[in-house]
């Protein structure tokens, strides 16, 4: 007897499966202090605004410990970052992977996006164990908004790299551009310094960056007692990822047969 055909869906996600698993031991693999550096980037960039801010004796920063706000800010720019720059790579990274015709370009992408989501989270069960051990709190007042801002900065993530994947394979110089705009929108997202301290009319400019939406609805939703910025809305930064999705997926359409080819 023959075996069932089966259907285009479970071949997507057999191929998807394939890769993660792929992609996930070769960060195991590649050396033996891999798996330290994909955990202490972050926690560096947060140990260093911490002892920045003690040392400029900040405790409260717009009503929220500082401890607490910088890990919270970096968790979720990172949750944007990561996906992104490591998405953008994901096609060269796998080209030998285009062999097999079940593999296609767009899902290198999707699938690099996911196991940085799956590190980042395993990252911040990290950090808040670190926070409960010197008695901070790590029980957020709205998870529901805390999650549906991650999952909008990792959403926007994966609409970068998809979006930008084909041109900085295609183009080599839009790549090196990419790597240096992520450090002004590292500083331009709230991450590092409260908005509410920039003066008026600069601070509204600020709020056209889809990013700083959703670092500061981590913050909102983690405490009610935190002062943002009016003016946030998380349904920008997720109409600004469903954008970037779509135009990434028309132009992986588009360029494909280039994609394998090159």
């Amino acid at each position: 007897m023959s075996e069932p055909r089966r259907s285009s869906l479970a071949i997507m996600l057999s191929a998807w499966q394939a890769l993660f698993l792929r992609e996930a031991l070769a960060r195991i693999s590649g050396g033996r202090a891999r798996w330290f550096w994909v955990l202490f980037e972050p926690v560096a960039h947060k140990v260093f605004i911490i002892i920045l801010m003690v040392t400029v004796r900040q405790r409260v920063v717009a009503g929220m410990d500082v401890v607490v706000w910088v890990t919270l800010g970096i968790l979720a720019f990172f949750m944007f970052r990561r996906p992104a720059s490591q998405g953008i790579e994901a096609i060269n990274a796998n080209s030998t992977m285009f062999a097999y015709r079940q593999v296609r370009p767009v899902d290198t992408v999707i699938v690099r996006a996911a196991l940085e989501a799956f590190l980042m989270i395993l990252i911040g069960i990290l950090a808040f164990a670190i926070l409960a051990l010197f008695n901070r709190n790590i029980v957020p007042d709205d998870p529901l908004m805390v999650v549906s801002a991650m999952f909008g900065m990792w959403l926007f993530g994966l609409g970068f790299a998809l979006a930008l994947s084909v041109p900085c394979e295609l183009v080599d110089e839009i790549d090196k551009l990419v790597k240096f705009l992520m450090m002004p929108l590292y500083f331009l997202s709230g991450v590092i310094f409260p908005i509410t301290m920039v003066p008026y009319p600069f601070n509204q400019w600020l709020l056209y960056n889809p990013l700083l939406h959703g670092v500061e609805a981590v913050r909102v939703g983690f405490s009610r007692n935190y002062h943002a910025m009016p003016g946030l809305d998380l349904g920008y930064l997720y109409a600004f990822a469903v954008c970037l999705i779509f135009i990434g997926l028309a132009m992986h359409v588009r360029f494909v047969t280039r994609l394998i080819a090159k």
